[in-house]
């Protein structure tokens, strides 16, 4: 009996000890919490943000987007937000890249969508945007500075990250280089007009350049790009269309 009741009170030992190291692990677990939810309360507040690769948007409206709710101040909760959870897609950008610089800097970086073209859509009373593969990329009543409108092609309807349905491949061939390669030389116009005859033009204001068909168009583009800087304050029209390697000929009609 003796023996039985000192191996109880052995375990009730025991287990009271267990009991206290358990209570003191908790305890010492929530100080830890506590101590960091205070961190995270006090030292993570936003008090400066660095937006980069943006073009369409100023700096401070990316700023407005991705810090858009009550909890925006904290710094960690942004970084922490933008890598985990889904956030509310922004018209004409494709993603946003948002990290901690230090406790009190977001950095943000910006991939836009890379639309070179528009087309207006009747249907939907909205201009689709279109990449360099020839794909709808946004949909918008928005109408946005250095990104030319296409007109004269047959175009009614559109699906969101769906090629242009353009039934003449070459035509979408034509319109594609054509828009490449006025962005690589820098001599973006206001319209990229096509005809009946599927030959093109351009309309810069008070310029207009005849490139016709689609032979030689890179080398076409190209040689505008060196003539449009002396053509500036004038009006008239620029015939690259019958130019060729042998017949190297460009005039300028110039209207008073």
């Amino acid at each position: 009996m003796k023996k039985n009741r000192k191996e109880t009170i052995r375990e009730k030992k025991r287990k009271a000890k267990k009991r206290k190291r358990i209570l003191y692990m908790l305890f010492a677990l929530l100080v830890v919490i506590v101590i960091s939810i205070l961190i995270i309360w006090k030292v993570f507040t936003v008090r400066k943000v660095v937006v980069e690769g943006n073009t369409h948007y100023s700096a401070e409206q990316i700023q407005k987007f991705a810090l858009s709710d009550e909890y925006s101040w904290n710094s960690l909760y942004v970084a922490l937000k933008y890598r985990f959870l889904k956030v509310k897609e922004i018209p004409f950008v494709d993603s946003m890249e948002v990290s901690l610089k230090n406790p009190h800097t977001i950095e943000i970086t910006v991939n836009e969508k890379g639309m070179i073209g528009y087309l207006y859509i009747p249907t939907i009373n909205q201009n689709a945007y279109f990449d360099t593969d020839g794909f709808v990329v946004e949909t918008s009543k928005e109408t946005i500075a250095g990104i030319p409108r296409v007109e004269g092609l047959d175009c009614d309807q559109v699906v969101l990250y769906e090629k242009l349905p353009i039934k003449d491949e070459h035509i979408l061939k034509s319109l594609l280089g054509a828009t490449r390669s006025l962005q690589k030389n820098e001599v973006i116009p206001l319209k990229i007009l096509f005809d009946e005859k599927s030959k093109i033009s351009l309309d810069y204001g008070s310029i207009q350049v005849l490139l016709g068909n689609s032979d030689n168009l890179t080398q076409k583009i190209q040689r505008i790009s060196y003539i449009l800087p002396s053509l500036s304050g004038k009006k008239g029209v620029l015939h690259v269309e019958n130019w060729t390697e042998n017949t190297t000929n460009i005039i300028f009609d110039e209207t008073k």
